[in-house]
């Protein structure tokens, strides 16, 4: 059976179809996996054949229409989320002819795109073979899709379609317990964390003598995007009883060590590295927060993107989170609810029953079976 995975423009996207894809891989399957071309390194860094459908970055997709007309970020929340889905939607329609191409050539028996991927939707539809979405994280708001969907209406009418095609299976990575109880029907997945790695250093497995919190802002932060506030977190978390490590991409980590002298800082593997933490203090991405969950750890989310709010705030009611909202993000508050859950057991009790819970889902293979079932029927 061939399988055509379908990225999106971020590490993230890549990192969540890797399990599933390498488990396809493993069971004597073809496989290859689409994305923007700037994803091709991370998708090949995961032993995986890379297929780039763009040479344009999903920022280009974001903040330009497809006539080239700058755009700009709405404030309004929702406003937000139409226009984000929109955005996916012009990566979708400007990855449509090498899809096709991808598709005529290599003649996939399925398609699996990640939640935003709608390429994936268009192109099993043309090619009337099966199309699985596949979750990214912890769920996207569903203003999105409706904002997809109304970029693609011209690709939509192409196809005799007035909606965006259902998948014929639903995979989620979310523990059912803080999962989206919007979510349509489907298969749940084991998440696993598939960041990239690099070679590890003693401390990096090693528990620390202080509390260590690890901090980040996601694969997405730069010196021109998103650098301040992870700046002001690690300034805010940092103290004599704390240990702060910063995760980030090398030019972002160069940058933070200069301004915190003895700052270990680096694009860190956090799958080993959280197993020494007591606290992940993040700005709300869903590979971040998933990945603390399977390691147990606790989380403080900083959110800096509305979308993110409500997968956070599940987890903060399980009471394995705590989510410091817009306006209620000052330095003093975010030191002051570090010092708060560091001090309170009830976190990470609840963390690590949420990983046991994540632990028992039937992993990649076992999930594999229900895309091969849907290519016999």
């Amino acid at each position: 059976m061939r399988i055509l995975f379908l990225a999106g423009g971020s590490p993230a996207t890549v990192f969540a179809l890797v399990p599933l894809a390498t488990a396809a891989r493993n069971a004597g399957h073809q496989v290859l996996m689409a994305a923007t071309a700037d994803m091709s390194g991370v998708i090949t860094s995961a032993g995986l054949p890379a297929a780039p459908v763009t040479e344009r970055t999903m920022r280009d997709f974001m903040l330009a229409d497809r006539d080239g007309t700058a755009l700009t970020l709405p404030a309004d929340a929702g406003e937000r989320m139409h226009f984000g889905g929109r955005g996916f939607g012009r990566l979708a329609a400007g990855s449509l002819p090498a899809l096709r191409e991808a598709g005529r050539d290599w003649r996939p028996d399925a398609v699996v795109g990640g939640t935003l991927a709608f390429g994936a939707a268009l192109l099993a539809a043309e090619l009337k073979i099966p199309y699985v979405r596949h979750a990214w994280d912890m769920g996207e708001p569903a203003e999105m899709d409706r904002g997809a969907e109304d970029e693609l209406a011209p690709e939509l009418r192409a196809l005799g379609l007035t909606s965006l095609p259902a998948p014929d299976l639903w995979i989620d990575i979310c523990p059912p317990s803080v999962a989206d109880p919007g979510a349509p029907a489907g298969r749940t997945m084991r998440f696993v964390p598939c960041g990239r790695q690099q070679p590890l250093e003693r401390w990096m497995y090693t528990p620390s003598q202080r509390r260590r919190v690890c901090v980040t802002a996601g694969s997405r932060v730069s010196k021109d995007y998103e650098f301040d506030h992870l700046d002001a977190l690690v300034s805010h978390v940092a103290g004599p009883d704390v240990e702060v490590v910063a995760a980030a991409p090398e030019d972002v980590a160069a940058a933070l060590r200069e301004r915190h002298p003895g700052l270990r800082a680096g694009w860190l593997p956090l799958d080993t590295v959280l197993h020494t933490c007591d606290l992940l203090v993040h700005s709300g991405g869903g590979q971040s927060a998933l990945t603390a969950v399977h390691a147990g750890v606790p989380q403080l989310v900083v959110p800096t993107m509305p979308k993110v709010l409500a997968p956070n705030q599940r987890l903060a009611a399980y009471g394995a989170a705590r989510v410091l909202p817009p306006g209620e993000d000052g330095p003093e508050t975010v030191a002051a609810a570090c010092r708060d859950m560091l001090a309170t057991p009830s976190y990470a009790r609840r963390a690590g029953t949420l990983a046991a819970e994540l632990a028992a889902l039937p992993g990649p293979a076992e999930t594999l079976t229900a895309v091969q079932a849907l290519t016999r029927t």
